[in-house]
């Protein structure tokens, strides 16, 4: 299994599965409300969660923003089940081990210039020497070049079955060959601009820094025309304002409403969505008290998930029972029992320093929480609450004994072997826990190489029960996303990876 490197904080920062909508390959698309887009609508009004923090660029967090906004789209699309469905591309087949072969659809850059083999190989291959990488190629070495009128050929350095899985990572966005400049700039730190380039129902205007965008509907949009004649985004970060936001009218949509503002709106506008998002409680395997297993095995004990979930989100959470939670379809029903773990140990008056992060309103009251469970338990707690940006790189380094966080499991890539992969093996990039266990290795390899998606899956699960048995992570809940919808709006893309919220059929 080739190493991992480093994923990006997008899936720990952003928001909102398999209720609600998804858009048809031919973009048309359908919400609970029946709403279906035709052209002629109105502009909506967005308040966001999160502000752009890097000019738009399609390579890092700013991805899934432009993919919930319908700006970009890549060659594939997750479907509601979690599979590879067209997008760019209408079809594909493998060519032997390392390389596929994608036909494209008739598609226009918003630029007016044709989509074509040539400038998606172009677009491939920037992505493939960006720097630094898009998370959705951590591990993976990849050549696009054109092969045919209407044909792409992508070839990887090594095996790679879950390819068309990763293609609908919002950060390999195709976008026009003038998003990037000079030819000669791969391997270049500046980002391509998304602003007119991309391929999406709506076009990226005018932006206020963070605080506002302006987008407008493009006409030539290969699924058909959208409903709403643009988008006026306001971007906010307090979720009180945000919720206030709607309740006022001053926003038809305002994603990620906070538990604590859930009770202020009424029950035909706030929309509840299961997510693949878990929040769970590392402990740092390498050093400190918790590289002992049978401390590790306390702190599982003394941990009630069910706490949180009533009481930290109110009831808008699953307890925690592993790292893949009941919103994934493939994973419900199958959550692990693993056997074999250490027996707890006796604790007395231990020290661990405990950290999270307040970009998410819930985590540091999950993690008083947590504090107050483990000082039941006999440890005696610190705990540190920083804005994420300056705990990502001591958590990563092992500065904590362990770390309440949040993380969309299937969020960079769709492949639920590379999110083990990234997070709980020797060489992950994303090793909160700072796991290396050669059975979770093990597992984890096994898992990467089946091609079948179904095998794929399963294998997964058996690298899942391999992992809590380490005790190495103490799921605590599976999330539920909470977006407020005013009462005259239609077809919102209700989206478990988080990736989508307004398409072509959304409308008021």
């Amino acid at each position: 299994m080739p190493p991992v490197r480093r994923r990006t904080a997008a899936a720990l920062l952003l928001v909102p599965l398999l209720t609600g909508c998804f858009a048809s390959p031919n973009g048309t698309a359908y919400d609970a409300d029946g709403g279906s887009g035709v052209g002629g609508g109105g502009r909506l009004r967005v308040a966001m969660a999160f502000p752009p923090a890097e000019r738009f660029s399609p390579y890092g967090a700013d991805a899934t923003l432009l993919s919930r906004l319908g700006v970009t789209e890549g060659l594939t699309r997750l479907d509601g089940n979690g599979s590879a469905s067209p997008a760019l591309a209408e079809s594909w087949t493998r060519e032997g081990r390392r390389g596929w072969l994608f036909t494209l659809r008739e598609a226009q850059f918003q630029d007016g210039t044709a989509v074509t083999p040539k400038a998606v190989a172009g677009a491939l291959n920037r992505a493939a020497h960006a720097d630094p990488l898009p998370a959705a190629l951590s591990g993976v070495k990849l050549t696009a070049e054109p092969a045919g009128k209407r044909r792409v050929r992508l070839t990887t350095a090594a095996e790679y079955p879950a390819l068309p899985l990763t293609l609908s990572s919002p950060s390999l966005a195709i976008l026009s060959p003038k998003a990037y400049g000079s030819p000669k700039a791969y391997g270049k730190k500046a980002a391509p601009d998304p602003t007119g380039t991309a391929t999406g129902p709506f076009v990226l205007g005018r932006s206020a820094g963070a605080t506002r965008a302006t987008l407008n509907r493009f006409d030539d949009y290969w699924g058909g025309l959208a409903h709403a004649s643009g988008i006026d985004v306001r971007f906010i970060a307090d979720g009180t304002a945000r919720t206030n936001a709607l309740r006022t009218g001053e926003a038809d949509i305002a994603e990620a409403v906070p538990v604590s503002q859930a009770a202020t709106l009424d029950k035909p506008t706030l929309r509840e969505v299961p997510t693949a998002r878990t929040t769970g409680l590392f402990l740092n395997t390498r050093s400190g008290p918790f590289a002992d297993p049978e401390v590790r095995a306390t702190v599982r004990e003394a941990t009630e998930p069910g706490v949180f979930a009533r009481g930290v989100y109110e009831g808008h959470a699953d307890p925690g029972q592993g790292v893949f939670g009941p919103a994934l379809s493939w994973a419900t029903g199958k959550q692990p029992a693993p056997a074999g773990r250490p027996a707890p140990a006796r604790v007395k008056n231990t020290s661990i320093t405990l950290g999270t992060y307040d970009n998410r309103p819930e985590l540091p009251e999950a993690a008083q929480v947590a504090q107050q469970q483990l000082e039941k338990a006999g440890f005696t707690v610190k705990l540190e609450v920083r804005e994420y940006s300056r705990l990502e790189a001591d958590a990563l380094a092992g500065k904590f004994d362990a770390v309440v966080a949040a993380r969309n499991t299937m969020l960079d890539t769709g492949d639920p072997v590379s999110y083990l992969a990234s997070d709980f093996t020797c060489h992950g990039s994303y090793n909160l826990a700072g796991l290396c266990d050669k059975a979770v290795d093990r597992a984890v390899a096994e898992a990467d190489s089946r091609a079948d998606t179904d095998e794929r899956r399963s294998a997964s699960l058996d690298a899942q029960t391999a992992i809590l048995r380490t005790d190495a992570v103490v799921p605590l809940v599976h999330q539920r996303i909470l977006h407020g919808v005013g009462t005259s709006v239609r077809g919102v893309e209700l989206d478990p990876y988080e990736r989508t919220l307004i398409g072509p059929g959304t409308h008021r």
